[in-house]
């Protein structure tokens, strides 16, 4: 974790405000990298698939990346408790 830094005061356009670090917000190339990933088939049952595809559209997400996330959230409960 990093450690606190002081922030100074600085007389700004709407008055005395605290000025902002330059790391405060991440660089866009922060903000466009996905980790690596591997394509995999995947045999799931009609009813799972049917349920990830309707709420999927309901959202307006693709339907693999609710389950890319699912299996994500599962990997992070896992290894928490190790």
């Amino acid at each position: 974790m990093k450690k606190a830094s002081k922030r100074s005061i600085v007389q700004g356009t709407f008055g005395r405000m605290q000025e902002m670090p330059k790391d405060f917000l991440p660089r866009p190339e922060d903000l466009v990298l996905r980790p690596s990933s591997t394509r995999v088939t995947l045999m799931v049952d009609n009813t799972t698939l049917h349920f990830f595809k309707i709420k999927a559209r309901e959202l307006g997400v693709p339907y693999q990346r609710m389950i890319r996330n699912l299996l994500n959230k599962y990997r992070e409960i896992l290894t928490a408790t190790d």
